[in-house]
């Protein structure tokens, strides 16, 4: 928790140095990728348990991402009790129905056709670990009081980023789901209304008989994606 009586710059020196040849540097970014672009959006998971300090060190990651004047606007609530989980699917399933029966609209859901998806979200029951993503609109020093927090779409969206990479690295896959609205999970998760729920992740291991979309391996090419001013 911040200190008001704490807020003063302070410099250290650089404490994790990474000094690589280009050579090296090419083969650390080209493995990355390599390892990356194995990770999948998948629905279709088995009841294998995932070991809770494994999604602990995953959040761990999540939290050492960067964030506007570094106020770390988030907060992870992983839920492995089925009961909860249970009530998140019905909750989470009312909001597709709705969706799916129009309020979507045609455009919208003619560009999901290709990935095949629909009101039902079984996943959110048999995955064995859901990560409910929160952002925090605003903190409080040590006193009760409150601060604005900074760019908090976008730190929260890199910390998300680093979530899922870590749960990749760690041989799991996920599933990101954005039923809309989500204020239900406040309640249910006991979370304060500064907190805004954005995204429950669906982690686990796959089924035997897992599927994903052929729409799903189709990424631009570099060129569509990458413009470079040298």
């Amino acid at each position: 928790m911040f200190a008001k009586e704490k807020l003063t710059y302070t410099a250290l020196d650089l404490p994790d140095r990474m000094d690589m040849s280009d050579t090296r540097m090419a083969e650390a970014a080209r493995a990355f990728y390599d390892h990356m672009k194995r990770r999948h959006s998948v629905r279709d998971f088995c009841d294998r348990p995932v070991p809770r300090d494994v999604i602990e060190d995953c959040i761990r990651t999540a939290g050492s991402a960067p964030s506007g004047a570094n106020h770390q606007p988030w907060h992870f609530v992983a839920i492995s009790n089925s009961a909860i989980k249970a009530q998140i699917r019905v909750a989470a399933e009312e909001e597709e129905k709705r969706f799916y029966d129009g309020a979507a609209g045609d455009e919208w859901l003619q560009a999901l056709e290709p990935i095949g998806t629909g009101p039902e979200k079984p996943h959110l029951e048999i995955a064995p670990w859901l990560i409910v993503v929160f952002a925090q609109r605003y903190g409080a020093f040590d006193d009760g009081t409150r601060f604005k927090n900074y760019y908090v779409p976008e730190s929260v969206g890199i910390a998300t980023g680093f979530l899922l990479a870590a749960l990749h690295h760690a041989g799991l896959v996920s599933l990101t789901h954005t039923p809309n609205p989500m204020r239900f999970l406040n309640g249910l998760l006991k979370r304060p209304d500064s907190e805004k729920p954005v995204m429950i992740i669906a982690v686990g291991h796959p089924s035997d008989t897992a599927t994903v979309p052929a729409v799903a391996k189709i990424k631009k090419p570099l060129d569509e994606i990458l413009t470079v001013a040298d």
